[in-house]
């Protein structure tokens, strides 16, 4: 499956139909490779995949992530068989463990360890039919340890929230071969106390979160730049801003650190679909 250079990751739940096609077809006919979309508290992922799917023509889709407490094994692995099998091989699994409220607090499910959660998960897959999957298997890989389970056990890794410096020791780990389609936000403005404050809106609801908060301290960044939103040497690195130039600058250096793909999250007010559709397409030939 060939994801392209460029992807766009976007969140979709407050999109309706008509959105959600536009979406699709604006990201198609941009030049884009890949859409990635999560899964939280509104669509349900394999049946928004089929949706977008049917709304283009050539766009992969991966979900970005599909929840493994969400669905048991034997029915992602349908599910991956299934969307390939009517969409002509335009799906990518890309699966994660998620976080503790959206597992136990939203599903009522136990958090149990991640690596070995994710392991057994991946195992199931592996029963669920003969052969290979039918499509590509991505983890959503933060830590060293589920970094080298994506490298030993699927197709690659899709890190979200991640720095260049953290591109860099994922394609170490993950080795030649594999997928390592990194998610990058981006904010073309200029005004760097407007661009910084959007980020800091869109960051707020992963500054809770210990998978990333964890994460953020393996790559250098020490709790006085987390606290309060994060500090500016964080925000711009999390959410690269300025001019188109520059963006495309800091989109370069996931590639040249070793990503095979990078998917561009565009950070805008609330519902500012003209905005977002300005930055893809101004982002496109990067």
């Amino acid at each position: 499956m060939e994801f392209g250079r460029l992807g766009v990751w976007c969140s979709t739940d407050r999109l309706d139909a008509a959105g959600l096609k536009a979406l699709a077809q604006s990201a198609e006919s941009l030049g884009y490779g890949t859409l990635w979309y999560p899964e939280s508290r509104g669509y349900e992922s394999i049946a928004l995949a089929s949706f977008l799917l049917s709304s283009s023509r050539r766009l992969v889709l991966g979900s970005s992530i599909a929840n493994i407490y969400a669905r048991d094994a034997f029915t992602a692995r349908r599910a991956l068989a299934t969307l390939n099998a009517l969409h002509g091989g335009r799906f990518a699994l890309g699966l994660g463990v998620s976080h503790v409220p959206m597992v136990e607090g939203l599903r009522g499910h136990r958090y149990d360890k991640p690596v070995p959660a994710m392991r057994a998960y991946l195992e199931g897959i592996a029963k669920a039919g003969d052969g290979q999957p039918e499509g590509p298997v991505l983890l959503a890989a933060l830590g060293p340890l589920m970094l080298k389970l994506a490298a030993n056990a699927s197709d690659g890794a899709v890190p979200y929230n991640v720095t260049p410096e953290h591109t860099a020791e994922a394609a170490l780990i993950l080795g030649p071969g594999k997928v390592l389609a990194v998610e990058q936000k981006v904010c073309i403005e200029t005004d760097k106390t407007r661009a910084r404050a959007l980020g800091r809106k869109e960051l707020a609801r992963y500054m809770t979160l210990p998978n990333y908060v964890n994460n953020w301290k393996r790559l250098g960044f020490s709790d006085a730049e987390l606290a309060d939103g994060g500090n500016d040497r964080f925000i711009d690195a999390m959410v690269l801003n300025g001019d188109a130039a520059s963006v495309k600058a800091g989109l370069r250096r996931h590639f040249t650190a070793g990503a095979t793909h990078v998917c561009i999250q565009p950070v805008t007010e609330d519902g500012d679909t003209a905005s977002r559709d300005a930055m893809l397409k101004a982002l496109a030939d990067t």
